[in-house]
């Protein structure tokens, strides 16, 4: 499995594509909805088997916040690791901007995933695109021990 910061046209279009496949074809969130006017301000990611992407996620600065957005891994590679390995180069990235920590709004069905990544819920249960999340906080500090 291989992690890349998205460098090229290529591997943008790679990365909306699992995105496409996870969020708008397999949980049903509007196209319009999932691609968004961040893109545009955003550090992709895009995991690669070989050839084929099969994981994705972005990463916003926002003053003195990493936002991680969009973490997603195509259905057949899941509980592979994948999306551990993509959370890991997101948070390698964000060391190089001054932040004191990353946010993340995670589906329910994921908070033990980012729980184990040493993310803490900060928030009551809300609905994003249809879908219940909560908002998750790690220090920076936490975050590259």
């Amino acid at each position: 499995m291989n992690v890349k910061v998205v460098k090229s046209q290529k591997e943008k279009e790679d990365a909306f594509a699992v995105r496409r496949t996870v969020f708008v074809d397999e949980q049903q969130v509007p196209e319009e909805e999932e691609i968004d006017q961040y893109e545009s301000q955003s550090v992709h990611f895009v995991a690669y088997d070989g050839e084929k992407p099969v994981g994705a996620g972005r990463l916003r600065i926002m003053d003195d916040i990493g936002k991680v957005e969009r973490i997603c891994v195509l259905k057949e590679y899941r509980t592979q690791g994948v999306g551990v390995e993509i959370m890991k180069k997101i948070e390698q990235e964000a060391t190089q901007y001054p932040i004191e920590e990353m946010k993340l709004n995670a589906q329910v069905t994921a908070e033990r995933f980012y729980t184990r990544l040493g993310y803490e819920t900060i928030s009551g249960e809300f609905f994003d695109a249809g879908i219940p999340h909560v908002a998750m906080r790690k220090t920076v500090e936490a975050a590259y021990e």
